[in-house]
């Protein structure tokens, strides 16, 4: 039996440079291997060997397979292009980065693995977490949610004429803003040295008087206020599904 193809969009870089050779390893040793033990074969596109463009053989891959990883360390502007391709779409899809990287802004709310190739217990967690998704898109992949798929959800909701779609539309706009804000948020916090300097952190730590210093657990209650956050929003997400899907009910019953 022939196994299913997973397409991998990543930067590739020319042969010998440092893009490359990372480009390689993830492949080879994390993105491969997770997927061969779900049933797909990966390929990326310097290994398509049938003749013709090779822009138009990506985008067929893109269209076509069943699964796509998307890497998007560097954020390289091609696998952005191509991404937004499998986007519009909505068909299944991993999106992975090089731990300690930040994730852009626009697709900052879509899970996201992360790795360090260099790091065999980052390798092992990468793997399993993009086995794991895997076989939640195989479970049921009619839902995906992509930002462009919720930018034209919003839209059609804010276009409608029944008041309460209307409405619904403009919650759900601010929920998704909220979301991302979260969520950059967090990956902020994971990584202070982006929210203030090493150099004006270490000029704090011998101006204020070791009674004044923050205690290491402020950190942990700032994360735990966060998630309580999150939290109040993936109910409000709940919520407003249920009041769209009860809308949606009461026109199919008024058409009947």
């Amino acid at each position: 039996m022939t196994n299913k193809t997973c397409f991998v969009i990543a930067p590739i870089g020319e042969a010998g440079s440092d893009i490359r050779k990372r480009s390689d390893q993830v492949l080879k040793h994390v993105i491969s291997p997770a997927v061969e033990s779900c049933g797909y074969d990966s390929l990326r596109a310097d290994q398509i060997s049938e003749p013709g463009m090779i822009t138009s053989q990506v985008i067929q891959h893109i269209v076509d397979d069943p699964l796509v990883i998307a890497d998007l360390t560097g954020w390289n502007p091609n696998v952005f292009y191509e991404l937004a391709i499998r986007h519009a779409l909505r068909k299944p899809l991993v999106q992975m980065i090089k731990r300690g990287e930040q994730i852009p802004f626009d697709v900052a709310g879509t899970r996201t693995v992360y790795v360090d190739h260099k790091d065999l217990d980052s390798v092992e967690e990468a793997k399993e977490e993009i086995v794991k998704q895997i076989k939640s898109l195989e479970v049921d992949s009619t839902d995906i949610e992509t930002p462009i798929s919720v930018s034209l959800d919003l839209q059609l909701l804010r276009q409608s004429e029944n008041p309460e779609q209307r409405s619904l539309g403009d919650l759900l706009a601010v929920v998704t803003e909220l979301r991302s804000g979260l969520s950059n948020l967090e990956k902020r916090l994971d990584n202070p040295e982006t929210i203030i300097p090493p150099g004006y952190i270490r000029k704090l730590s011998r101006e204020i008087p070791p009674k004044r210093r923050v205690h290491p657990e402020m950190m942990m209650e700032m994360r735990e206020m966060i998630e309580r956050i999150s939290m109040l929003e993936e109910k409000s997400i709940s919520g407003s599904k249920r009041i769209d899907s009860e809308s949606r009910a009461e026109q199919k019953h008024e058409k009947c």
